[in-house]
């Protein structure tokens, strides 16, 4: 007998549009009621991904595409109707037979999004979340370094132009979507090209790369940082130290861990990609355990430490009870191309970025050919800068957000300011452990500060810590234009000589 059987419904909300879905009803007692949303259809690839797992496990499960996905009516328009569809949905189900009274959410990605969307004004209902790799603010996504976050182009050419076109196709589409969309982010001006390729497919595109200001009211419906301060039920918040969204799952874990709201963090060594891979390994059976716990109300193996993060520099799993975990800080401070344990000697260094040549993407937070790879060939360039320690005698543990702070000074005054961490082994090969960005617009001469992303990682003893310095990471983030204008709708990129004297680099260990 099949585990679970399943029926279409039709949601009807409030302005008279109605959503397709999708409800699963395991073959015994259903344990409770699991809501999950996106955009991403509900076909069988995909739904053994995203509603399957929870179903086979005696969960009773409402999988809903977004307004103007799969078979739901209305204009797709991302991110910026999702709140006030689910609480659509919420109400919706309310008045069905089969509601059990409470809910909980469950998903990843742009549905552990829509998850944050409805916490932002929470059903009292609504009892517990998982959330995996799901940014709550777009915007910030996008724009909060000062430059763009190019990953927005692929998500479009693979969700909204090759969505419908079969799940072989879509796979087949998204592997080659770099190599389509190359001429458009080299393009100047970028948005213009932007339009041009995907035309009525992306109606909305155009709006996101013109505004950079998020005070712009536009942004309002994606922001939902409030969800941070209204939520007070258990979440989980899985992570990947490689994942585009990191950032914001740690800020997530944070700031429900200060307000006291029982939250629990699992961070692996996984890209965005590995969401439905490598990471569901992991992610599926922490998932089961934390609703197990805290919505069907059955005991289990207790959770051993609130947090759990893997090292990639042990290749091993660390328990800890919160995050940060460090419990001092290590300064290394610039000496010529040195990274030392005293201050040294001021010393100016320069190099040149080039938005025609740019400084390229080597493995990272991206979601394309992202990851930890060997990023040797970053530091030979001639367009950054290379500071390095001398051989460690012990392992430094690092745990937390490492911190990059220097005298700089630029050609130009609008600049980017890429920073990145690697190990570099004992034979000389650099693999990538933290990076962060920041645009210095119209203020790149002064004190400079980068705070690089999170990562729980151990530089073992006969390895060196290396600190790469570069104008941008293309096509990370967009080129810089240089003349203070927004990259995407620049008619010209200029050159820029980068400047950098004194500096430091601080490391959270443990």
């Amino acid at each position: 007998m099949a585990a679970y059987r399943v029926s279409g419904l039709r949601i009807p909300l409030r302005d008279g549009i109605t959503l397709g879905a999708d409800l699963y009803t395991p073959a015994g007692e259903s344990k409770g009621l699991l809501l999950t949303r996106g955009p991403y259809g509900r076909g069988r690839m995909i739904a053994r991904r995203m509603a399957g797992p929870w179903a086979a496990q005696g969960w009773t499960v409402l999988f809903v595409s977004s307004r103007g996905t799969a078979d739901s009516g209305g204009q797709f328009d991302p991110m910026r109707t999702e709140q006030a569809d689910g609480q659509d949905v919420a109400a919706w189900m309310r008045e069905q037979a089969w509601y059990p009274g409470r809910f909980a959410t469950v998903g990843g990605s742009y549905l552990g999004y829509t998850q944050w969307a409805m916490l932002a004004d929470p059903p009292a209902d609504l009892v517990a979340a998982v959330v995996l790799m799901g940014p709550h603010d777009f915007s910030r996504h996008a724009w909060g370094t000062g430059t763009f976050t190019l990953d927005l182009f692929g998500w479009t050419e693979q969700t909204v132009v090759l969505g419908g076109r079969g799940i072989l196709r879509t796979i087949l589409g998204m592997i080659t979507a770099n190599r389509r969309l190359r001429p458009v982010l080299q393009a100047t001006p970028t948005v213009d090209a932007a339009v041009a390729h995907f035309g009525d497919a992306a109606p909305w595109l155009r709006d996101r790369l013109v505004r950079d200001d998020l005070a712009d009211p536009y942004w309002a419906p994606m922001q939902h940082a409030e969800a941070l301060e209204r939520t007070d039920i258990p979440v989980l918040i899985l992570g990947g130290w490689q994942d585009i969204f990191l950032r914001q799952s740690i800020q997530q874990y944070r700031r429900l861990r200060e307000r006291g709201v029982e939250t629990a963090l699992t961070v692996g060594p996984w890209t965005h990609l590995d969401l439905t891979g490598a990471a569901a390994k992991v992610t599926t059976v922490e998932t089961l355990a934390w609703l197990d716990a805290h919505v069907a109300g059955i005991p289990g193996p207790a959770r051993m430490a609130r947090v759990r993060v893997y090292d990639k520099g042990t290749d091993a799993w660390v328990e800890r009870d919160d995050w940060p975990a460090a419990s001092t800080t290590r300064t290394l401070y610039f000496d010529g191309a040195a990274l030392a344990e005293a201050p040294g000697t001021a010393r100016e260094r320069r190099f040149v970025y080039d938005p025609a040549d740019p400084t390229p993407t080597v493995g990272g937070n991206i979601i394309s050919g992202g990851g930890y790879v060997e990023d040797g060939r970053l530091a030979d360039r001639g367009d950054t800068l290379v500071y390095s320690t001398a051989v460690l005698e012990e392992d430094v543990v690092v745990r937390g957000a490492p911190i990059v702070e220097l005298e700089h000074a630029a050609e130009h005054p609008d600049a980017d300011l890429f920073a990145r961490i690697s190990d570099v082994d004992p034979r000389g090969r650099s693999h990538n452990v933290a990076e962060g960005c920041v645009r210095l617009r119209g203020d790149a001469n002064g004190p400079v500060r980068v705070e690089l992303l999170d990562t729980a990682y151990t530089f073992r003893a006969g390895h060196r810590i290396r600190l790469v310095l570069a104008g941008g990471s293309f096509p990370l983030f967009a080129r810089s234009a240089g003349t203070g204008e927004n990259p995407l709708t620049a008619a010209a990129l200029v050159p820029n000589t980068h400047t950098v004297t004194e500096g430091t680099l601080t490391l959270p260990v443990a």
